[in-house]
């Protein structure tokens, strides 16, 4: 991690995955590092590329939704950086769920056919597709676990105003919608997703990240329908086999777990599955770009030199 001082930064926080740095009151930097984390804990060990590649995906996937809702992206003064619009941002992320699996299925398993205040219909099997897409909204924790809630609840707590609420519900099925034609394009399905929205004045803006491996899961479409007949594990590209090796290792970030070791071979593995991820879903080949953290900050000082706050 590089803590950076930038001309009038006013705060820094370093997340699970990014360094988010405050410009004035008007602008943000975030910088997708290569740290990887799973069950909210961060693993030891970075891996190569990955900050660039879900910088990349993510920037990408902004400008192909653009037309859908306003966003935060104003440019990518590097490959692992963003500078965008500083929003207020709503206290609940915004999950939508095309197909049973991951919570959704371990409730469902569970016998419990609601989830978030939404029914799941009877006589599913895991990956199944519902019959229309799911919203299970979480709230957004600054410390701990984000907690499951339901769109009642949301508006009887006032969490979001009932106004905004419909606008940032109708922005995650359209955006869904577009992620999904997008994926069918690469021969993939996007399963689920979160979206976070923010508000600056009346408007509501797109923030964060959409549509990468750290925020999204997607099945290769090509034999999706002969596997679910076969009671098949889907073939997917997210980072789920990271979560699925820690489970394997007896790592789920509980008290008294460790984290498995993580070896140079594994770490190149996780490496070339990102890799492999953003070629997939953005169907151009990578390039992996190694700055130093002089050249990096060089590039997002020029580039916030150049930016009108107001624009």
């Amino acid at each position: 991690m590089s803590n950076y001082q930038f001309p009038d930064q006013t705060s820094f926080y370093s997340g699970k995955v990014r360094d988010v740095y405050s410009i004035g009151s008007q602008l943000l930097v975030m910088i997708a590092s290569n740290r990887i984390s799973a069950f909210d804990v961060i693993l030891p060990k970075p891996i190569p590329y990955k900050g660039q590649v879900l910088n990349q995906i993510a920037a990408y996937m902004l400008k192909a939704t653009a037309d859908i809702c306003p966003n935060w992206l104003i440019s990518t003064p590097s490959p692992t950086s963003a500078i965008g619009k500083r929003c207020s941002p709503f206290k609940v992320e915004m999950v939508i769920r095309g197909n049973l699996t991951g919570h959704a299925w371990r409730t469902y398993q569970s016998g419990k056919r609601a989830l978030c205040g939404v029914t799941m219909q009877d006589g599913l099997k895991e990956n199944d597709y519902f019959d229309s897409p799911i919203i299970t909204p979480t709230t957004k924790a600054s410390v701990g676990h984000d907690e499951d809630i339901s769109r009642e609840e949301i508006l009887e707590k006032a969490i979001v105003t009932r106004e905004d609420y419909e606008i940032i519900e109708q922005y995650t099925r359209k955006l869904f919608e577009r992620g999904k034609q997008l994926a069918a394009k690469q021969g993939l399905i996007l399963v689920d997703t979160k979206y976070e929205f923010g508000k600056i004045d009346d408007t509501i803006y797109l923030m964060d990240e959409i549509h990468t491996p750290d925020s999204s899961r997607y099945f290769y479409s090509e034999g999706f329908e002969q596997r679910q007949t076969a009671g098949e594990k889907q073939q997917q590209l997210s980072k789920e086999f990271v979560r699925e090796w820690l489970i394997k290792n007896d790592f789920m970030g509980k008290e008294g777990q460790s984290v498995p070791e993580m070896t140079d071979e594994w770490i190149t593995t996780i490496s070339n599955r990102y890799i492999e991820l953003y070629e997939k879903v953005i169907g151009e080949k990578f390039f992996p770009q190694n700055l130093s953290d002089e050249e990096n900050f060089e590039k997002i000082a020029s580039a916030l030199n150049t930016i009108n706050p107001a624009g």
